[in-house]
């Protein structure tokens, strides 16, 4: 009988595709980008058809007949899988290991049919669907002179267009993505269906961002992906997207690998944020993918941001990049805040709260506004010690501490999960009188309490929001005005538009000013900008307080808190990038991270010096290796090797050969290579 061969990517770390048999004579001819059912050792799972040939280098025997092609779905296009393929070649991964992750699970099982229910619910349409068809669009504000620009400039680029829009915080950057979504959907043809992708970086804050996009649009079908979705939901909205019947696409980092077939634009909204770096797995930047994705499609590509990643500001100051500005708020009576530095040598804290920031807070309890108090350590006390010994509540399985949860009466590492009743007495000496040390947002929570019995508080950080859904009705009930302060972590700090928040309170920011980390700075300085930013984006009411920002630190003078105080994003980033340039740090140099997990450390060390002595390569640095700064996480012992050269393509070349030295030395140790590392 004769035989098509199908060659297949599967989810499995060996690099490489595998040939399975096709009968010619069966009624369904296969293409490259279908799904397809194959018997993989005693398994039957789904891979991914990449090329249909005539013959295999394989002996006949040795292979094996594919079980069903998924002919309801659509090939994936040429281009999904030219991303994918080169997502694999430059993070370092199999093909599979990146194209199949990035499906849908429903797509990705033996049964069809979850697919089969999912393509028939999609085509479906219901009266709730025709209803939405025939609703009014919500009207759009009036832009401003800067923002018309902008918006001009977006809707006129052709081509390949990378863009950095710089607008402060409240400068109505969302407004201008809607705008640009508008203008392309109205350029395209009659019988064009162009799609829009908008990334953000967390999942809290697509709710408010499709509110507005469906509310703009009504008209649209709107997809949103992120990790949040149920299952069945998820595929759903994929094949919106992948049908080209969805022509926004909201998502998080995920997104930038979905299929769209009509793809004319795409946003990167707070660029800069970490959380598009996938920290598991494939270790992929979407931002950068994203930039690759509009080259491949020749589209724009606008990455916005009140403090842009200095990668991203680099490439303006180079020429590489497009730099569009938006240098005043949207709303033409509201006015960035003042930021106020609260020398805590001459200001103590009471329960961790200057009486600078009492007095306030208790203003804006006095006039009906909102106040944020920002700390970014979530728990009520970051240790239990005591005083007697010196014991400190140490995490047994992890080097860091365990984490005080008074509420909870538990002992809480945030590393690997360990959870332990709060003892009653020292372990060591059997002191009863065991003290808080630090404070966490559970702490603040309390002390607020004591200060402003009458005022209603809430605290949203990661463990009052574990509940689905409990995080979108904490930001409803601060938009309803059903809270008069609100304390939380980095989840409060971007992207939210609270309309009656004039005053922010930042608690403990020092302690990134001496972190090893290099890039700790650039996070300082871009969260304390976005979490000042919640405050004032309104127009002050008649009697109202002006929008303020208060930071207590030990240290006023520090040339980051000056450029804060200042507003002044580029006077931050030129001495960084300066810096960064001396210590040819990135952007300014090329790196890659060998990590190594052994439950000895020694064990770790030694493959990575016996990885180092592998192979060497001219205009590439090995540095000796290191225990990892968190060494030992859920009794797994950590090191890492850090790899440099000041070009990019060197880089890559030496990765592909040392990674193929590395899979041949068979080492009992867990190892991965991350390219572009954000954490050292």
């Amino acid at each position: 009988m004769e035989h098509r061969i199908l060659k297949v990517a599967l989810d499995t770390p060996l690099d490489r595709v595998f040939d399975y048999r096709w009968p010619v004579s069966q009624k369904q001819v296969p293409q490259p980008g279908q799904l397809v059912l194959v018997p993989f050792g005693r398994r039957e799972v789904v891979g991914l058809i990449v090329a249909v040939v005539t013959h295999s280098e394989l002996a006949a025997d040795k292979l094996k007949d594919a079980l069903a092609i998924r002919a309801q779905l659509p090939p994936l296009a040429s281009d999904w899988r030219a991303l994918c393929a080169f997502a694999a070649d430059y993070y370092q991964r199999p093909l599979g290991e990146v194209a199949l992750p990035a499906l849908p699970k429903n797509l990705r099982v033996s049964k069809t049919t979850a697919l089969d229910r999912a393509l028939k619910k999609i085509a479906q349409v219901t009266p709730e669907d025709a209803a939405v068809a025939e609703a009014v669009a919500a009207p759009a504000p009036p832009l401003n002179a800067a923002q018309a620009d902008v918006v001009t400039t977006i809707a006129q680029a052709r081509g390949f267009t990378p863009m950095l829009l710089f607008g402060v915080t409240g400068s109505g950057k969302t407004e201008v993505y809607l705008r640009a979504a508008a203008a392309i959907f109205a350029e395209a043809a009659a019988d064009e269906a162009p799609q829009v992708l908008i990334l953000t970086p967390e999942i809290n804050l697509t709710p408010q961002l499709a509110a507005n996009v469906q509310a703009r649009f009504p008209d649209v079908e709107v997809a949103l992906l992120h990790s949040g979705l149920a299952e069945g939901e998820r595929v759903r909205h994929w094949l919106a997207a992948h049908l080209g019947r969805a022509r926004i696409v909201l998502g998080t980092r995920l997104a930038i690998l979905a299929s769209l077939p009509n793809l004319k634009l795409i946003v990167v909204d707070e660029e800069h944020d970490p959380s598009y770096k996938q920290q598991e797995g494939l270790r992929y930047s979407a931002r950068d993918l994203a930039v690759w994705r509009a080259r491949q499609r020749n589209i724009p590509v606008v990455l916005g941001s009140a403090t842009p990643s200095l990668e991203s500001w680099q490439h303006v100051q180079a020429g590489r990049y497009r730099l569009l500005e938006l240098r005043a708020r949207a709303v033409a009576e509201a006015v960035l805040p003042q930021v106020r530095l609260i020398d805590l040598e001459r200001d103590k804290p009471a329960g961790g709260i200057t009486s600078s920031l009492v007095s306030a807070i208790k203003r804006r309890l006095e006039a009906g506004e909102q106040s944020l108090l920002f700390l970014n350590r979530r728990g009520y006390a970051p240790v239990m010690a005591c005083d007697a010994c010196g014991w400190v509540s140490n995490c047994p399985r992890c080097t860091a501490f365990m984490v005080l949860h008074k509420p909870d009466h538990k002992l809480r590492c945030h590393h690997c999960g360990l959870e332990q009743r709060i003892p009653k007495s020292c372990p060591t000496c059997g002191n009863v009188d065991l003290q808080p040390l630090g404070r966490g947002t559970q702490r603040i929570e309390e002390s607020l309490q004591q200060i402003f019995p009458q005022a209603r508080l809430l605290r949203i950080d990661a463990d009052s929001t574990r509940l689905k859904g409990s995080a979108q009705a904490a930001f409803d009930a601060v938009h309803r005005g059903e809270v008069d302060i609100l304390i939380g972590t980095q989840m409060v700090a971007k992207g939210h538009d609270f309309r009656n928040l004039t005053l922010v309170g930042v608690l403990n920011p020092d302690t990134a000013l001496f972190s090893q980390d290099y890039r700790a700075a650039e996070r300082l300085f871009a969260q304390l900008m976005q979490v000042s930013g919640r405050a004032g984006r309104h127009a002050q009411r008649s009697g109202g307080n002006p929008s303020e920002v208060l930071i207590q630190t030990r240290y006023p003078q520090h040339p980051l808190y000056t450029a804060l105080k200042a507003h002044d994003y580029e006077r931050f980033a030129a001495g960084q990038l300066t810096e960064r340039r001396q210590a040819a740090l990135p952007p300014f140099i090329h790196q890659a991270l060998l990590r190594a997990e052994a439950r000895e450390l020694r064990d770790a060390l030694e493959f990575l010096e016996q990885a180092r002595q592998t192979m060497t390569q001219a205009g590439v640095t090995l540095h000796d290796p290191i225990p990892m700064s968190m060494t030992r996480v859920a009794n797994v012992e950590r090191a890492q090797l850090l790899v440099e050269s000041a070009s990019r393509p060197a880089l890559q070349h030496f990765l592909k050969a040392w990674l193929r030295a590395l899979q041949e030395n068979k080492a009992r140790v867990k190892w991965s290579l991350e390219v572009d590392p954000v954490d050292i």
